[in-house]
């Protein structure tokens, strides 16, 4: 990964978040509302959130995981929300940057195609070369995966690359594959306890080790 100046990152972040690509030359439907996109990246950042895309409350108000998955988020990884949403260490970006709708029973939309297509490639060429990657969900996971290097999964599920866990966290940048902190995989949680016991710590001290 190349060495990044601010002098490229900052243009193409101005130009992210004044996409409208989604309403003006959408693959497919057109987003459903205005776009409003959201991502946290800095040129010191040393850890990547990779997420899948915004929901409601988050395309509400702007920031990203400001909703009960991030607080699920920061306890897995030991941050306050001073520590997490500090933009200097740790940035935040989804596959998708803008909350992409729902579904006809009120479920979040997978992150619109666009935003890889036509971002993710420029902007991790520019992006600071992290230590440590979160990579949450399939969407992220695929991206990240193979942008790195690491053998195809072959449509894997998620819970089938997070038990993969030791094998992405021995390379450079560490990857720790995750399921979206959604209350909804509660369920999941509970069945694997081994998330908990022995990736989770393994997780904070990564996490508190780089954010020294």
């Amino acid at each position: 990964m190349p060495d990044v100046s601010r002098g490229a990152l900052e243009p193409l972040l101005r130009d992210i978040r004044a996409c409208r690509h989604c309403v003006e030359a959408a693959r497919g439907p057109p987003l459903p509302h205005e776009p409003r996109p959201v991502l946290r990246l800095s040129s010191t950042a040393r850890v990547l959130v990779a997420g899948q895309a915004p929901g409601t409350r988050v395309h509400r108000t702007g920031l990203p995981f400001n909703d009960p998955s991030g607080d699920r988020l920061r306890e897995w990884m030991g941050l306050d929300r001073d520590a997490f949403y500090d933009a200097r260490r740790i940035a935040i970006v989804p596959m998708g940057f803008c909350f992409p709708g729902q579904d006809a029973a009120g479920a979040d939309l997978p992150p619109r195609p666009e935003c890889r297509d036509r971002w993710h490639d420029a902007l991790f060429a520019a992006a600071p070369a992290f230590e440590t990657i979160l990579a949450i969900g399939r969407y992220a996971q695929d991206y990240h995966l193979k942008r790195l290097g690491h053998a195809p999964l072959k449509a894997a599920r998620v819970g089938e690359t997070v038990a993969r866990w030791r094998e992405f966290a021995k390379g450079r940048p560490k990857v720790f594959p995750l399921p979206h902190p959604s209350w909804r995989n509660t369920g999941w949680l509970k069945r694997h306890p081994w998330f908990e016991a022995e990736l989770l710590p393994e997780l904070r001290r990564e996490v508190e080790r780089l954010l020294k």
